[in-house]
């Protein structure tokens, strides 16, 4: 018995291990695969100038620009609206039918294709709202996009934080909201921000969304009414249309390097704020 106890254990951790060494070996590949055939094409020129001739010579410097200023817009409408809700429906909504409804909704809302979500946008903000092809459209579309997954991992953080914690302050004389806003949140700030970096990473990823509601002029976005196209959008384009394939994949590597970044600093700044005395 012990025998065949070891010999399913020894098959569990190893099939655990296959598959987390598969994992690392797709990242890689695909890492290895753009890096190698896309970093030849970057350098200062290519970061800082503007495409020229449909994209397929200068740089891509107003598709970064454009790119940070499309997400900024939706981060900004998505993380106020996802945080909120993410702290009703854990604190303060009790077991319902319309706990379950928003829950339903949110689940649904979450498994919508992408280019559903930019022929909504399509129709409603360029067309019905009259705001044209522009930034805020686009931002406003991801924003709508992006909101499911940063309930969901709103959520997720709030609920790590310990039950204890919630009482002790609320026998402390704290009422829900302050002990919300001083001990929930701050507890629950890593996982916070992790759920901001995965929103981030699926509105920076999203091509059919954006090319539908923010356009894909190739100048430089100054409003929010402007248009923009963003790396994803130029990367598509330079792909489909067979423009250049060196700058389509300096395109993808550039992108690729910016996510990295992205992640890196957050593992940093949590590892920092987890390390950090509480002083409230």
């Amino acid at each position: 018995m012990k025998g065949a106890k070891d010999w399913r254990e020894m098959i569990g951790w190893s099939s655990l291990w296959l598959a987390a060494g598969l994992s690392v070996l797709s990242l890689g590949a695909i890492l290895w695969y753009i890096l190698s055939r896309g970093l030849s094409a970057v350098s200062l020129e290519f970061l800082t100038q503007a495409p020229r001739r449909l994209g397929s010579e200068g740089g891509i410097f107003p598709t970064i620009v454009s790119t940070l200023y499309v997400t900024a817009v939706a981060m900004a409408m998505a993380v106020p609206v996802s945080l909120g809700t993410a702290i009703y429906l854990r604190e303060y909504m009790r077991p319902s039918p319309a706990e379950r409804l928003i829950r339903f909704s949110l689940q649904v809302l979450a498994g919508i294709p992408s280019i559903v979500f930019g022929l909504f946008g399509f129709t409603f903000f360029v067309i019905k709202l009259r705001m044209g092809f522009s930034v805020v459209a686009g931002g406003l579309t991801l924003a709508i996009m992006v909101l499911p997954t940063l309930i969901r991992a709103f959520e997720e953080a709030i609920a790590t934080v310990p039950r204890e914690y919630r009482e002790a302050s609320l026998a402390l004389g704290a009422d829900r909201w302050q002990t919300v806003r001083r001990i929930v949140l701050p507890t629950a700030n890593p996982g916070l921000l992790t759920g901001i970096v995965l929103a981030i990473g699926r509105a920076v990823g999203e091509s059919a969304a954006v090319i539908l509601t923010a356009g894909s002029a190739m100048r430089m976005p100054v409003f929010p009414t402007d248009q923009a196209r963003t790396m994803t959008v130029h990367l598509y384009i330079l792909a489909t249309e067979g423009l250049s394939d060196v700058h389509a994949y300096g395109t993808a590597a550039v992108l690729i390097v910016m996510v990295l970044l992205l992640n890196q600093l957050t593992t940093v700044t949590r590892a920092r704020r987890r390390g950090e005395p509480r002083t409230r």
